[in-house]
């Protein structure tokens, strides 16, 4: 082969490479420009606050929740999480947040259910549902998010976007100061709770007050009131109730479950890219089964230092007060029905969806304490 016929090849095979990577480049963009667009703008910033006082364990629930967006975000969005009274009361979250005093919060609905008592229902209602989880399971898949939607976006016309999370076991009767021993030992005193259960605990004779978390303590100590429930274990014992009362009541159907709320401002939550908006959203889920595995170590191991480090009484609320839970709900519910069409359709929907839910169950789990006997002795009274 001549000189001038290798320098002929090796022009045309440059030229063939270069067209090669011309038409790379090409498909590249092209397909750049198809592909999904994902976010890439600096930090968005976003103040969210907590209805949990700073030493509460719902307060540090807060905290999975705002340490799982920020982490998945990779530095897009980061949510600033601030203890309850930061910028508002706990009772004035919602306000502040459809306003844009804050962008988001985490809290309960019975804490604005002032402003529509069918709000109670998604964070906590009558004992017609197992447990919290079943709860969960009707809002995300038995038409509940669509009714709260139809609720905070359409009765309420609240700025705000919301997702139901953190399932919570029954909660105590409460804190008192003397053995609540039937009903008429709840008649006339001051007790403390919030939501539905106050229309509850109305109805069955007591006074009720309606206080925020960090306030309960505080005003059993001054005399303000006679009794109170908060929440948990852990939540009671870092509150300081075991110093001010020393009877615990455990069992009770006022809350039977209930669940965490995390809100959104509406319209900063709609401007966000669509990966965002599913972080704001899974996060919730992510944080709702981890809540549900770290209560599991640590209500029990607060629960028993109460009773031996503490002094406290654990009392299980006798089957007559009970009884007489149930008979009270009854009323209150059938009074809410009849006055408001939407309370009685998220009640329909909810008894509907806990039917055969609950029926389920009762067919299918094996008997919990037979279990527990068998492999720990019967449980002490």
């Amino acid at each position: 082969m001549t000189k001038q016929k290798k320098a002929n090849g090796t022009k045309q095979g440059r030229r063939q490479f270069l067209k090669a990577v011309a038409a790379g480049g090409a498909a590249v963009a092209a397909s750049s420009l198809a592909a999904p667009n994902v976010s890439r703008a600096q930090t968005t910033v976003w103040r969210f606050q907590s209805t949990w006082p700073q030493k509460d364990i719902f307060h540090e629930n807060a905290q999975d929740y705002v340490k799982r967006v920020n982490e998945m975000s990779g530095g897009r969005l980061r949510l600033d999480l601030l203890a309850a009274g930061a910028v508002v009361g706990a009772f004035q979250m919602a306000d502040a947040v459809h306003s844009g005093a804050l962008d988001g919060g985490h809290g309960v609905t019975v804490y604005w259910y002032g402003k529509n008592k069918a709000a109670s229902l998604f964070g906590t209602c009558p004992p017609w549902f197992r447990d919290a989880n079943m709860l969960l399971a009707w809002f995300y898949h038995g038409g509940g998010e669509a009714l709260y939607n139809e609720l905070v976006q359409g009765t309420l016309k609240l700025n705000q976007v919301g997702y139901l999370t953190g399932p919570m076991p029954t909660q105590p009767l409460g804190w008192f100061k003397k053995e609540i021993k039937g009903p008429n030992d709840l008649k006339n005193i001051k007790y403390r709770t919030v939501g539905l259960s106050a229309d509850l605990f109305n109805q069955m004779g007591t006074a009720v007050t309606i206080l925020p978390g960090g306030e309960i303590v505080p005003a059993i100590d001054r005399g303000l009131i006679d009794g109170a429930e908060f929440n948990n274990p852990s939540s009671d014992r870092l509150l300081g109730f075991p110093d001010v009362a020393k009877f615990y009541m455990l069992q009770s159907y006022h809350q039977h479950v209930e669940s965490f709320e995390v809100i959104l401002n509406k319209s900063k939550h709609d401007a966000l890219p669509a990966e965002l908006k599913a972080i704001l959203r899974y996060s919730a889920e992510a944080a709702s089964a981890d809540m549900s595995w770290k209560l599991q170590a640590r209500y029990p191991k607060d629960l028993e230092e109460m009773k031996t480090k503490q002094g406290v009484k654990v009392i299980k609320t006798p089957a007559s007060v009970l009884q007489a839970q149930l008979v009270a709900w009854d009323k209150v519910v059938g009074d809410l029905m009849a006055k408001d069409p939407f309370f009685k359709k998220v009640v329909d929907s909810q008894l509907a969806f806990a039917r055969p839910a609950n029926l389920y169950f009762l067919e299918n789990q094996a008997p919990v304490e037979m279990a527990y006997n068998h492999y720990f002795g019967a449980k002490k009274a």
